[in-house]
């Protein structure tokens, strides 16, 4: 198992960096400098990384990085700008999911035809191939997992378009409470089944998506 965990670190390394600074980047081009000035328009992990949701994400294949600040006040349309900018994040990582599926995809097809070659060039190939098969579980399952609709994933904050101002905020006073009940149900395992259904049926459409490169 230790292979897996050192791929997932490396892969994360790549994942969480991108995904935070598309919030920075998106937040910043819609009249929002916070996270630009707090140093988070950038790709070194450094400035996102969280002790606890790194070694969530590298255990569980689940985590997350530090909250990258927002000044709403300073977007031209709050409610809406806020809810984009928290969209970057979780479509940034689908997008690396859907070009990890086609890299994943070209190295299998590698794979077969060097393996009647060269069988040490394949073997190597191969550690190339779980890289990326981790790579777009790993941007599947953090794209997901910030759409739940609660405080303070990515997806509470799309929620507030859909939802009267008043009651959005009368939901966020509960914020501390509800990120608990997630993560309890989380590592309790309840949340594993409509995680693993929603992840499967990411991959799926990223698969059709990329039907154009066959498998092997």
């Amino acid at each position: 198992m230790l292979p897996i965990y050192i791929i997932r670190a490396i892969a994360m390394l790549l994942i969480i960096p991108a995904h935070e600074a598309a919030h920075a980047f998106v937040s910043y081009k819609l009249g929002d400098p916070t996270a630009k000035n707090y140093g988070r328009l950038t790709l070194n992990p450094i400035a996102h990384f969280d002790l606890w949701g790194a070694l969530c994400m590298v255990v569980a294949g689940i985590g997350w990085a530090k909250p990258v600040p927002a000044s709403p006040t300073r977007f031209q349309n709050p409610k809406r700008d806020m809810a984009i900018s928290a969209a970057a994040g979780p479509v940034c990582n689908l997008l690396l999911a859907y070009f990890g599926m086609i890299l994943l995809k070209l190295s299998d097809r590698a794979i077969v035809q060097l393996l009647f070659i060269n069988i040490e060039l394949s073997s190597v190939l191969g550690y190339v191939y779980l890289f990326f098969s981790v790579f777009v579980q790993l941007n599947i399952s953090l794209a997901i997992f910030n759409l739940i609709p609660i405080p303070p994933f990515d997806g509470s904050r799309i929620l507030l378009l859909f939802l009267p101002q008043k009651l959005y905020f009368a939901v966020m006073k509960y914020e501390r409470y509800l990120m608990l009940a997630v993560f309890i149900l989380v590592f309790t395992g309840m949340l594993d089944t409509p995680l693993y259904l929603a992840n499967n049926f990411m991959i799926a459409l990223i698969d059709r998506a990329t039907a154009f490169i066959p498998m092997g």
